[in-house]
């Protein structure tokens, strides 16, 4: 009994606990869902109130947007109104121009057809008028043609004549004033010797009794010096002097220097003359040496090949027309470069050429042609450039000149060789010089006087006025300068001028 009491005790607790937890937990859930309830019926009264302020807003808004809408709307339709008025403006506008052009085309047309009229009845007038004039003047129309343009045309040829003699006038004398300039500058800053020589060498006997000496017995003394030298020894009756001549300059210094020691050492037969003549032989070529070397550094050129050293060396006993050879080509080599300068050329390439331009004459005896076709082959051989060879093969006219440096080359030989002094010339040579030029110019119709001046470098003529106009005058010279270059050898250049005046003379009484 106990027992199921203790049981039953639990279980009773146990199902009024239950009863009351559920009891109690029924009541939370009511009132949680009366609170829910609350709730709900707050957020639906504040979500009716809200969607009427949002329908409020929005109608405030679409009202506002449908004034701007009609705003625009009338804006839109002023402006296009006013549009419509101007494009019915222009459209008058156009009507009006439409109608002053068609009215101006009418206008014109009638003037065209008036025009054409006109044009016939001018053209049928100028045919009436050439007829009449044809019916004058006794010649038809391509023959009056004929005349005129043969009248124009002989106006023109004298108009170009007096036009061209003009042009050619100012340019002759602008031209002579720079190259007077360009040669005078040259001229004056170079000075040089004036050398003189012949083919002969005399050297002076400290007395007769030297003369059989060095002829030797049965002429054996002679005879060896001349054979060693290759030179003729004249012993004539010249007092204390024996004569040696030889056209080979080197073979007449080495005798004179051999002949010379001969003279001062007194020992005097044919070993003897054989060793002498051999130490004259290397003191010449050492002096070649020398005076090659020297002409190279006064001239200013270096690079030389040593065969032109030597080349140049032996020009020292070469001469032409009493000008020693080296300091002739010295002389150009210095007027080339300074000829170049004026002339923006180079100037190495001219010193060159000019130094080099006869290094033919020191071997014209051995090599046959011309020295300037000599001096271009070698300077070729020895490795100079292209421009060296050309103006050096240029410089007497054997080739045409083409170029620049041949140009240069060839005045400044001229200088050179035609400066007063520099070359000898007898004075009966001189003189037919001077008459074969008056000859040359007297030997024109018209020319009345004849005057060669300035030592045959000009010559002066006066013509018959009455016979020669001016423009036959202008001929005249050339004329004369044509048949000059054709005629006649003449160093340098020669200045022809014709002089035409008329005087007109009365006395007063």
């Amino acid at each position: 009994m106990d027992t199921a009491i203790k049981i039953l005790i639990p279980i009773v607790t146990l199902l009024i606990g239950g009863a009351i937890g559920f009891y109690i937990r029924n009541l939370l859930m009511a009132r949680g869902i009366r609170i829910a309830q609350k709730d709900a019926a707050k957020i639906v009264e504040q979500a009716a109130t809200k969607q009427k302020e949002m329908l409020l807003e929005a109608k405030e808004e679409a009202i506002k947007i449908k004034g701007d809408v009609e705003t625009e709307t009338r804006g839109r339709r002023g402006e296009l109104h006013r549009q419509e008025k101007r494009l019915a403006q222009k459209e008058e506008n156009l009507d009006r121009k439409t109608e002053g052009i068609e009215r101006r085309e009418r206008s014109l047309t009638s003037k065209e057809k008036d025009m054409e009229k006109s044009q016939a009845q001018l053209e049928e007038f100028k045919k009436k008028q050439v007829h009449q004039l044809e019916l004058i003047s006794g010649m038809s129309t391509t023959e009056a043609k004929e005349h005129l343009l043969a009248t124009v045309e002989a106006e023109t040829r004298q108009d170009m004549a007096k036009r061209i003699r003009e042009v050619e006038a100012l340019l002759k004398e602008e031209s002579e004033q720079k190259a007077r300039e360009i040669v005078s500058f040259a001229i004056q800053r170079c000075s040089t010797d004036v050398v003189s020589a012949t083919t002969v060498s005399v050297v002076p006997l400290p007395s007769d009794d030297m003369k059989g000496r060095l002829i030797g017995r049965e002429g054996r003394n002679i005879r060896a010096l001349e054979n060693a030298t290759g030179v003729d020894l004249i012993v004539d009756d010249t007092p204390e002097a024996v004569t040696i001549s030889c056209f080979d300059p080197i073979r007449r210094e080495i005798a004179r220097l051999a002949l010379e020691n001969l003279i001062l050492d007194g020992r005097i037969h044919p070993a003897r003359i054989e060793e002498v003549v051999n130490k004259a032989k290397d003191a010449v070529n050492a002096i070649i040496q020398t005076e090659g070397e020297q002409a190279a550094y006064k001239s200013g050129v270096v690079g030389l090949h040593p065969e032109f050293i030597k080349l140049l060396g032996r020009l020292k006993y070469r001469f032409s027309y009493g000008q020693n050879v080296l300091t002739h080509s010295i002389e150009v080599a210095h007027l080339s470069g300074m000829i170049a300068a004026e002339l923006g050329a180079n100037v190495n390439i001219s010193k060159t050429a000019g130094l080099l331009h006869d290094i033919g004459k020191a071997v014209d005896q051995e090599i046959e042609g011309p020295h300037a076709t000599i001096g271009a082959d070698l300077s070729k051989r020895f490795g100079k450039s292209a421009e060296v060879s050309r103006a050096i093969g240029e410089h007497h006219g054997e080739a045409e000149t083409t170029s620049v440096y041949g140009f240069i080359i060839s005045a400044a030989d001229a200088i050179s060789s035609s400066r007063q002094g520099a070359r000898r010339e007898s004075l009966d040579q001189h003189l037919k010089r001077l008459e074969a030029l008056e000859n040359v110019a007297s030997s024109f119709p018209g020319v009345e006087k004849t005057f060669a001046i300035q030592a045959g470098r000009e010559v002066r003529i006066l013509v018959k006025p009455q016979e020669l106009d001016d423009l036959a005058s202008a001929r005249l010279a050339k004329e004369i300068v044509k048949k000059i270059e054709e005629n006649l050898e003449y160093p340098g250049q020669i200045k022809v001028t014709v002089i035409r005046e008329t005087r007109a003379v009365d006395y007063a009484k």
